[in-house]
């Protein structure tokens, strides 16, 4: 293959949200880290546009050197506040509506947990606070499980992606029911993000594999023992799973088939 052709098969679309383009498929957050430059070396290594705040958990005065957003240049990376740590649809409105006061933008990844222990979503309060936040002009990216019926509901109501999670929040699972995912992405024609459980590479990868339009992560990477390296190595594994995908794989059989032709053999 020539060089030409190689770079013509790496060429991809964009990733596109509610009208917006990004050159990257990974999402990333920004809780856990060690210290702040940690944080900004790896989310430069992942090469990610768009990048993930928690409103309840961050210091929204961007002038304090000691607050997460101090650090993140918005005319550089996308910021795109979430509800992490709600557990109602009022909450969870009340702070996508305090992040847009605070001057961050009208987008939100919306995040209603339901049961403490698993951390696994309320698919009615996150329908009902997403319904309610579409009314509002909120472009409403949906974290919920994976389940096509919610994932249909959300799409429905007016959600710019939906986020199914591949395993429980911080787990490093990877992906649970990759029959699901596939499913939701089959069925729904905004964009798929398959958010949480990723634990590494190979992970991320595989989720790629399903071809959904990308992934978000945290704590895979802020909990690397290398956080930087894990950083590249998951850029590298969402062009990898993203472009197997796109090449498309062979079938599985429960035969073995040999990979010489059988003709012409010498006897």
């Amino acid at each position: 293959m020539s060089t030409v052709t190689i770079e013509a098969a790496i060429r991809d679309e964009p990733l596109v949200i509610a009208g917006r383009a990004f050159g990257s498929r990974l999402i990333v957050g920004t809780g856990k880290y060690r210290d702040n430059p940690t944080m900004i070396r790896a989310i430069e290594a992942s090469g990610a546009e768009m990048v993930t705040v928690a409103v309840r958990r961050i210091d929204l005065d961007r002038t304090r050197q000691e607050g997460i957003l101090y650090h993140l240049d918005p005319s550089r990376i996308f910021l795109l506040p979430n509800t992490a740590g709600c557990y109602t649809a009022e909450d969870a409105v009340r702070y996508a509506r305090l992040a847009r006061a605070a001057g961050l933008n009208d987008w939100v990844k919306l995040e209603v947990i339901g049961d403490e222990r698993t951390l696994l979503p309320d698919a009615a309060a996150t329908l009902e606070a997403a319904r309610q936040l579409v009314a509002e002009g909120f472009h409403v990216l949906a974290y919920t499980n994976e389940d096509v019926v919610s994932a249909l509901r959300l799409e429905q109501a007016g959600c710019a992606a939906v986020m199914p999670l591949a395993s429980p929040i911080g787990s490093g699972l990877g992906l649970v029911n990759p029959y699901y995912i596939r499913e939701i992405k089959r069925r729904l024609t905004v964009p798929v993000i398959v958010d949480a459980g990723v634990g590494t590479a190979s992970d991320a990868c595989v989720t790629m594999e399903q071809g959904v339009d990308g992934v978000l992560m945290n704590t895979a990477l802020a909990e690397a023992q290398d956080p930087v390296r894990m950083a590249l190595a998951m850029k590298l594994a969402i062009e990898a799973g993203r472009l197997a995908y796109r090449a498309g794989r062979m079938p599985r059989r429960e035969v073995a088939v040999p990979s010489s032709p059988g003709m012409g053999m010498l006897g």
